[in-house]
């Protein structure tokens, strides 16, 4: 992960060497203004994706080039407006897309609406490549029909220090999965529902009465990598209370991570969890396998593993009976009124947004493009036959109704939910935090592991000024 920054932190130091020529018109003279060319006849849109026809993300390639494209430029030709969209397709690894546009972006250049990993939002606004849509766009994104179908809490995936940047699409959310079968056989409620820690800590100390099973999965160590953070630390960090980042700085060994950690002891230092699994260069997908078979009784995943992991049909490790094996629950707070908010249950979730580059020559022609591709039907055009949770309230009512998980997550999951920070030094962060679990996996007692936690980030950082005390 640091290999990773240090590579994107060299690339981007030697953007001012390149001269990129940008599709958003190179600048123009009266940029800044948000109305500018509003009243153009003719107009040239590019979008930007790390997507690719018959490769990566095929199937939202072939979404905007097959509907959005020709669907907008019908609805623009109805205005008397001839325009000419364009995909810029990439299909290559997540950081050399983020890197390109981060590159074309700085020298002025780039497409003129980019999509985005959540995770980037925070970095791209402090480097001023994206802007407030109230800035770039003016009073026509704030007055979009649209935010009304749109969660609070989803809203923070395309928001940085309270303003809108762009406009999320698509999310997840993140839930306790059991096996029913195996909590019958515990002697464990089907409709289990745990409202604190000690709560799943008792469900699983019943399941380890049952031979063969490890009665909980909690991603743990640096080989789970993301997932480790992402289903493990931080909707446990969620349910203390906790920020990782707040104004700026990143929590230090605070009390609410040495809990976490605690919790992870209790697990795997109390033989409730596999130590070995969170080792192995497969453990997660070796997780997978193994709770598809009946031998998890608890796992901490997003719905991901509902739609594409057990799936009956094509999933990775399919469950013929999930329907009626599978359960699911929220996760529950360190106790009840304790998470975030003051919440009794917590989540964290991700997912994507698309912003349009403060270059564009066409602010509000490339808004309209925008705001076409997150409309209602829009959406259920990308859909198609698939059920999964979208960004809308309104598409989720009406495609989630033959799926009670992803309802369940739509409905109860995605108003409390939280997302990661999007700042440039985050996988650092979530380095060290994995590395704090591997070394409670590993027999290291809590304490000592938020120490050397607090240790890694000062040398990751570069010193303690951005951390906080604790």
């Amino acid at each position: 992960m640091p290999g990773r920054t240090a590579r994107i932190a060299v690339a981007l130091s030697a953007v001012a060497a390149l001269a990129l020529a940008g599709c958003a018109g190179g600048g123009s003279s009266d940029a800044g203004d948000p109305q500018r060319n509003a009243d153009a006849k003719t107009v040239t849109l590019t979008i930007a994706a790390n997507v690719a026809q018959g490769g990566k993300n095929a199937q939202e390639a072939d979404w905007i080039v097959n509907y959005i494209i020709p669907e907008f430029t019908k609805r623009m030709a109805d205005q008397g407006v001839q325009a000419t969209v364009t995909l810029q397709p990439s299909g290559v690894d997540d950081e050399q897309f983020k890197t390109k546009l981060s590159l074309d972006m700085r020298s002025g250049g780039g497409a003129d609406v980019v999509a985005l990993d959540g995770i980037w939002v925070g970095e791209f606004a402090q480097a001023g490549y994206i802007q407030p849509l109230d800035e770039a766009v003016g009073p026509a994104a704030e007055s979009w029909d649209g935010w009304a179908q749109i969660p609070d809490t989803v809203e923070q995936l395309a928001s940085f220090n309270g303003k809108r940047y762009g406009i999320p699409y698509g999310t997840d959310g993140r839930v306790l999965f059991y096996n029913k079968e195996l909590f019958a056989r515990a002697g464990l409620p089907a409709d289990w529902q745990p409202t604190s820690w000690q709560e799943v800590i008792d469900a699983a100390t019943r399941l380890k009465q049952l031979p063969g099973v490890d009665p909980i999965q909690l991603n743990a160590g640096t080989a789970m990598g993301e997932a480790t953070t992402m289903q493990g630390v931080l909707p446990l960090l969620a349910g203390t209370g906790a920020h990782l980042n707040t104004d700026g700085k990143w929590m230090g060994d605070s009390q609410q991570l040495r809990d976490v950690l605690g919790l992870y002891q209790k697990i795997y230092g109390g033989g409730l969890g596999d130590p070995q699994l969170q080792q192995e260069a497969k453990g997660r997908d070796k997780s997978f396998q193994e709770f598809a078979a009946g031998r998890v009784g608890i796992l901490l995943e997003s719905d991901y593993f509902w739609r594409s992991v057990v799936a009956p049909k094509d999933g990775i490790a399919p469950m013929a009976n999930r329907d009626q094996v599978v359960g699911y629950a929220k996760i529950p707070a360190e106790q009840p009124g304790k998470g975030l908010s003051g919440q009794d249950f917590v989540s964290m979730s991700g997912g994507s947004m698309r912003a349009i580059n403060p270059a564009t020559k066409y602010p509000q022609q490339a808004w309209q493009l925008l705001a076409f591709m997150n409309s209602a039907e829009a959406v259920r055009a990308q859909l198609g036959d698939t059920a999964r949770i979208t960004q809308r309230d309104d598409v989720n009512a009406d495609v989630l109704g033959r799926d009670p998980m992803l309802s369940f997550v739509a409905e109860q999951v995605l108003p409390l939910t939280a997302y990661r920070p999007g700042l440039a030094e985050y996988p650092q962060v979530s380095q060290a935090l994995q590395e704090a679990t591997a070394a409670v996996v590993s027999g290291t007692a809590p304490d000592q592991a938020a120490q050397q936690y607090r240790t890694a980030l000062e040398g990751a950082l570069g010193g303690a000024d951005n951390i906080t005390t604790g």
